[in-house]
């Protein structure tokens, strides 16, 4: 990697004197490599230290160079994001939050975030090989897993950093951030039940994300420990879209004997259900219980208001960050997963009782 730290003498004489880590050290009274060790977040300096180097050096306004870092540690100090949006859009309104969580957490430690997108998945792995071959990053964040995942195999052939936004059949010496979807979906069931709902049906995502084959699993749990048989013709996957979930729940309210529950795995399926309920006459809240999951922000917004599951983006962007920084730094990937479960947000879409 080639870096160009030359700067004119005009421009050094206009800039303000900046700070060193030996005047940093210094004023602390601690070890230049104390210091730098706290300033990138290793495991073997105490939070109270780095608490106390971070505040310093804030005070003091000292920014390592990142050139000169880059040269003597070998980093570029910025992790990387691609983002896929050639499928769908599912996903899309939590971009923001997400984005916003993963950057206020490498900029405590003075990394940057630097994000790509890609058009389908053979641009996605690309993109990510153009940015190991070109040094822009020291790790990454994926999000969406798959059940069988390339980008997987592509890092770990690299040995390049990593952790997955979800979950996958391939978990060996990985690092991950998780949602318990199949615990919300199994709630989902046992609250329809107790509701007394016995036909209940399941809309999945897309079988290709490794979090559809979770949350199928999680209905089913739902279903057997209510006591109750899977109708087969009541599980559908593929609601990955509003019009996607428009189509599947005119599949499943057209039947002879339509369901009169409806767990969905995402909300944007859940919206398209609304539809399709609407064009035949069906009163959602009243004629047809509907769950969603996902706390899509237009799910408060309709009629009625969706029960769903929120996930918080934005937090979770910030646990992947910190996650990836400490793999960065030397820690094991297997030490470094975490789970964590969705909110049930209660509204009125599931307010009848049979």
């Amino acid at each position: 990697m080639t870096f160009n730290p030359r700067v004119s003498a005009v421009g050094r004489g206009l800039r303000e004197k900046r700070p060193t880590i030996n005047e940093l050290s210094k004023a602390l009274g601690l070890s230049k490599g104390t210091v730098s060790r706290a300033l990138n977040d290793y495991p073997d300096i105490s939070p109270i230290t780095k608490q106390r180097v971070r505040e310093k050096a804030k005070e003091m306004g000292y920014r390592a160079l990142s050139y000169a870092q880059a040269i003597k540690t070998g980093q570029v100090c910025a992790i990387g994001l691609v983002l896929n949006l050639g499928s769908d859009n599912a996903h899309r309104p939590f971009l923001t939050n997400f984005i916003d969580g993963i950057s206020r957490a490498v900029s405590r430690h003075n990394w940057t975030l630097t994000v790509a997108t890609a058009n389908g998945e053979k641009d996605e792995l690309q993109t990510l090989r153009r940015l190991i071959d070109e040094h822009k990053v020291d790790g990454f964040i994926l999000p969406r897993s798959k059940a069988h995942d390339p980008r997987i195999a592509l890092l770990k052939e690299e040995g390049v950093p990593f952790v997955i936004f979800g979950r996958s059949q391939d978990l060996d010496n990985v690092s991950f951030f998780d949602i318990r979807g199949e615990a919300a979906m199994r709630e989902s069931v046992q609250i329809l039940a107790r509701r007394g709902h016995k036909r209940i049906a399941f809309v999945n995502g897309g079988d290709e994300y490794n979090y559809s084959h979770l949350r199928e699993d999680g209905f089913r749990q739902g279903m057997q420990l209510s006591g109750l048989e899977v109708d087969e013709s009541l599980m559908l996957c593929g609601g990955i879209t509003k019009a996607a979930g428009q189509r599947l729940g005119g599949v499943l309210l057209s039947q002879s004997e339509p369901p009169t529950a409806v767990v969905c795995a995402l909300d944007i399926a859940a919206l398209g259900i609304y539809r399709a309920a609407s064009e035949r006459g069906i009163e959602i809240g009243k004629n047809l219980a509907v769950i969603g999951y996902d706390g899509l922000p237009e799910s408060e917004f309709a009629s009625p208001p969706l029960t769903t599951f929120s996930v918080d983006m934005r937090y979770s962007g910030e646990q992947l960050a910190t996650l990836l920084l400490r793999q960065i730094n030397g820690e094991r990937p297997e030490d470094l997963r975490k789970l964590v479960n969705a909110q049930l947000i209660k509204r009125l879409s599931h307010g009848i009782k049979q």
